[in-house]
């Protein structure tokens, strides 16, 4: 995508700097059910979060592996530059034998969280698990009067935050 008006980098720096991410997911009858996670995002196409399989997000996703999530600010203050992006995929736990694969990419203490071992994700009397969700679509939010796409309107575009040498073509 064409990033002259620095949507692909305000994408990034969103990714980069807010700890979380309110995840869609879709309840047995069809609701939409929200949760806010702490995440960490890998080379913007996959974000890592930890929690219990029997946490609700967590069966939805069991059952229905589609997520939408946005991520945002919620400290700037109405009618503020809102920037938020929008994420949607599939998402998934991840079982105790590719944990070697994902644990050296799924937490950053330099964000604030930390890291969770191998045994503390495989433990049994406390299923503390792992969960990815691989994204697919990204888009960003413009709002109304942005001083270049503003269109009286907020609106999201799609962008595409990873970096070339990670697309596949």
């Amino acid at each position: 995508m064409d990033d002259t008006h620095g949507l692909v980098a305000m994408a990034r720096d969103v990714l980069d700097t807010v700890r979380y991410v309110v995840l869609g997911t879709v309840d047995e009858d069809g609701r939409p059910r929200t949760s806010p996670v702490y995440f960490t995002p890998h080379r913007y196409e996959d974000l890592y979060w930890v929690s219990h399989p029997d946490t609700h997000h967590s069966a939805n996703l069991l059952r229905d592996d589609r997520l939408s999530g946005v991520v945002f600010d919620s400290t700037v203050v109405p009618g503020g530059a809102q920037r938020a992006v929008y994420v949607a995929g599939r998402a998934r736990e991840l079982p105790a034998a590719e944990l070697d694969q994902h644990l050296p990419v799924a937490f950053d203490p330099a964000r604030g969280g930390r890291s969770f071992s191998r045994d503390e994700l495989t433990d049994p009397e406390d299923p503390l698990r792992l969960y990815v969700l691989h994204v697919d679509d990204w888009d960003v939010h413009v709002g109304a009067g942005h001083p270049t796409l503003g269109t009286g309107r907020d609106r999201r575009i799609p962008v595409d935050p990873r970096p070339p040498e990670t697309i596949a073509g």
